[in-house]
């Protein structure tokens, strides 16, 4: 059983890290190619920041967990053309209210700026072209919504690799425009957010060979009245808060950053997408698979292999999780400099991103925790108690961030460099708030029983990150002294410092005791 899931966590994983290296590209040539200074790219990232955040309301976030356990069980209970009526009817109920809140997206697009970037000039450039940009970027929220329901589909039937993949397609679509077209364009950042439009559409229409394979696809219509469908949406309801409270997290703090000094937004979107590479490489990529075992043994009343692949997946999540957050941390001024200080990203672009990186650090599992744990509520169709632990998690982000905002206006440091390290640790707390509760709401549940072992494997852990910590600060040196250093030589040593430190990491707990059998999902005693 766990190597299968192994198996497909491992597949999904290698596509979302090709995604992830991709989109790292993207960010260099974004960093080397157009300068933060200007704050045209803080008006860039706003305005696709929105529509990624609403995409995880509508696609990964709430739509996804509320469907795929919805099509799982009809898959275990009922015959092939219902489960394909229910794609349909979900597919032309899903692509009939996404345009409508598309076509709003686009016409209160001035609006909109208003609310997510109140420090922007609202009478130059930087708010007219931020509203601009976002009527570009809205529509991918269309196409991308789509596509999440078609990769739920796929995923149901443990189809991961074109799903996974569909990423790597808006990045190399991005790359594409950022190099050749935009620098040709009189207004390049906008024709950046036409080439996010122009993604979407190529992602969309990625799905449809493999649905129109496995005959899950034959005409999507606007069903309201569909039983399957009615079901979804009373899930997803609560889920549009439960599954998306990181991501409104770092939206609102992304807002508040407007009022900071010019450049905020850029450093923690820089930050947040080095953050990004190991939570989707392995959390997220884990989580998507777990989803549809958790919800085909919900359907079949099997709570000892429920809790069993739980703990298992905490376990993994855990030994892989922990130290690349102490990694980061360590690292974050080598990433910095060997990723982006190139062209127009400057010595301070490199000194304020690499805080931001440092805060960021301590989120990281706190947002790993949550994609692994909040799958354990979606698969039996529970989405309250997710919606609850995450607005409580949002509601201490942003009271810590307003408290923050006062005390810097009252001081008159608003401005001041540096200040945007708050906001990012903000969200490390809030993070680990969320999963704090909802652990303890899988405890309490009990469909959560942590099996034996547990303390011996977070003590060795900690040994382990402590070697692995001491090596990679040795290892790494000063962030200064990158900055000095030639690009080859940058990415040699930045090699070097990842692969020193994994090997002191597992080494060290291979010596604690830790073995690899320890690791697998063993099918529980009946």
């Amino acid at each position: 059983m766990s190597r299968g899931i192994l198996r497909s966590t491992g597949h999904v994983g290698l596509l979302t890290f090709i995604s992830r290296i991709t989109g790292l590209l993207r960010d260099m040539i974004y960093a080397r190619m157009f300068p933060t200074g200007t704050g045209l790219m803080d008006a860039f990232f706003v305005a696709y920041q929105f529509p990624n955040t609403l995409r995880r309301f509508f696609a990964e976030g709430a739509f996804s967990q509320a469907f795929v356990p919805i099509v799982s069980e009809y898959r275990a209970r009922k015959a092939h053309d219902e489960v394909r009526e229910l794609i349909d009817s979900a597919a032309g109920t899903l692509a009939v209210v996404l345009f409508v809140v598309t076509a709003l997206g686009v016409l209160l697009a001035p609006a909109l700026i208003l609310v997510l970037a109140p420090g922007f000039d609202q009478h130059g450039d930087q708010s007219q072209m931020a509203a601009h940009m976002l009527r570009w970027t809205f529509p991918y929220l269309f196409f991308v919504s789509l596509t999440a329901l078609a990769g739920g589909a796929l995923n149901s039937y443990g189809r991961y690799g074109i799903p996974a993949f569909t990423s790597t397609a808006l990045n190399i679509t991005a790359i594409v425009f950022a190099i050749w077209i935009a620098p040709r364009t009189r207004t390049p950042e906008v024709t950046l957010a036409i080439g996010v439009f122009v993604a979407g559409v190529i992602q969309l229409a990625m799905q449809f060979p493999s649905l129109l394979r496995l005959k899950l696809l034959r005409r999507p219509k606007f069903n309201w009245r569909h039983e399957g469908v009615q079901r979804i949406a009373r899930l997803m309801g609560p889920a549009i808060l439960g599954s998306s409270m990181g991501q409104i997290s770092v939206w609102f703090s992304s807002s508040v950053a407007t009022l900071l000094a010019k450049g905020s937004v850029s450093w923690l979107y820089y930050a947040d997408r080095l953050v990004e590479f190991p939570l989707g490489v392995f959390s997220i990529a884990l989580a998507t698979v777990i989803l549809p075992g958790l919800s085909k043994q919900h359907a079949e009343k099997s709570l000892t292999h429920f809790s069993a692949t739980m703990d298992w997946a905490l376990r993994l999540l855990i030994v892989i999780v922990v130290p690349a957050s102490v990694a980061l941390f360590v690292l974050a001024g080598p990433l910095t400099v060997a990723i982006f200080h190139y062209g127009k990203f400057t010595q301070d672009d490199v000194y304020m991103t690499r805080i931001a990186l440092m805060a960021y650090a301590f989120a990281l599992l706190g947002w790993s925790l949550v994609k692994v744990l909040a799958p354990g509520f979606f698969a039996r169709q529970d989405t309250k108690t997710p919606m609850r632990t995450a607005m409580g998690s949002l509601a201490i982000t942003v009271a810590l961030n307003i408290v923050f905002v006062a005390v810097a206006y009252f001081l008159g440091a608003l401005k001041n460099h540096g200040l945007h390290i708050v906001l990012a640790l903000t969200n490390a707390v809030g993070a680990l708030a969320n999963a704090y509760w909802l652990y303890r709401g899988l405890r309490r549940q009990g469909v959560l029983n942590p099996s034996h072992g547990w303390l011996a494997l977070g003590l060795r852990i900690i040994v382990a990150n402590v070697a692995m910590g001491i090596c990679l600060y040795a290892l790494a040196g000063d962030t200064d002294f990158w900055i000095g250093l030639h690009a080859w030589a940058r990415i040699w040593r930045l090699t070097l410092c990842v692969f020193g430190g994994a090997a002191v990491y597992f080494a060290v707990l291979w010596l604690a005791g830790a073995r690899v059998n320890q690791f697998r999902l063993h099918a529980p005693e009946a």
